[in-house]
């Protein structure tokens, strides 16, 4: 048992306290042997539990979720200032750097652009060249998502379609490609992801995220796939007991229901 105080309300520098008594001897045994990698899941998962807060418009489930984040970052860095590595006081510092060096047009003379701020960005990283800008985005992040960062900094380049079409056209393209591909069992794999990086071009010319379009037909696969169970059990049977053709005649009656009278 730890010497603790509990209180009637808490603080970050209390959850600091606290991550550091579970992590140490005589803490919690789970929570001191957890490293950078063991957790980096559940930074990811915890990431997007906050977006999905953010979905739902509730505060008071966003206050949790962003609770809940703020647990993650403490506790990397209560593993780092362990190391000797670097403290949260650290991690504050660079961020405040980075602020203030991003922002010259509050705390300076600049003025405020998005070419000023991409090239305060590749000034900072030290970055000399359009593929240092395409290196740098994170190959943790969602495929789409990483597809449309490295399309946006190609297209500072001037490496971009002239319209949409010419985006439509490569598309079209590359599922020919794709369909030659499992023709010939051959290069499925790469011609699919060709096919995904062409369709993430078109949804940029129409100011789409990809991934909020994915996410919204995965919503709309299961509200279909409901309707196909409940008009399977209408008839006393279980889906599993249907033909693949029986599934799709009532996927396509879900798709396309008769109007009402």
């Amino acid at each position: 048992m730890i010497n603790f105080k509990e209180k009637p309300h808490y603080t970050v520098e209390d959850l600091r306290q606290i991550v550091a008594l579970l992590r140490h001897p005589g803490g919690c045994p789970w929570d001191g042997a957890q490293t950078h990698q063991s957790i980096r899941r559940n930074f990811i998962e915890e990431a997007y539990e906050v977006a999905e807060a953010i979905d739902e418009g509730s505060p008071e489930h966003l206050r949790e979720e962003l609770g809940d984040v703020l647990l993650q970052v403490l506790f990397h860095a209560s593993i780092e200032e362990d190391a000797g590595r670097f403290t949260l006081d650290d991690v504050a510092d660079g961020i405040c750097k980075k602020l203030i060096f991003r922002h010259p047009h509050v705390f300076g003379e600049g003025e405020a652009s998005p070419d000023s701020w991409e090239a305060l960005k590749r000034q900072e990283k030290g970055q000399t060249t359009y593929t240092a800008t395409l290196q740098s985005v994170a190959k943790s992040l969602p495929g789409l998502w990483r597809a449309e960062k490295i399309q946006a900094k190609a297209a500072k380049a001037g490496f971009e379609w002239p319209d949409a079409q010419a985006a439509m056209d490569k598309l079209a393209e590359e599922l020919g490609e794709l369909q030659s591909a499992v023709a010939d069992h051959s290069n499925i794999k790469e011609e699919l992801g060709d096919l995904l990086f062409a369709a993430v071009k078109v949804a940029r010319f129409f100011q789409i995220d990809a991934e909020d379009a994915l996410a919204g037909t995965c919503e709309k696969f299961i509200r279909r796939f409901a309707g196909v169970e409940a008009a399977a059990a209408a008839q006393g049977r279980d889906m599993g007991e249907l033909s693949v053709d029986q599934l799709m005649d009532l996927w396509n009656r879900e798709k396309h229901p008769e109007p009402r009278a």
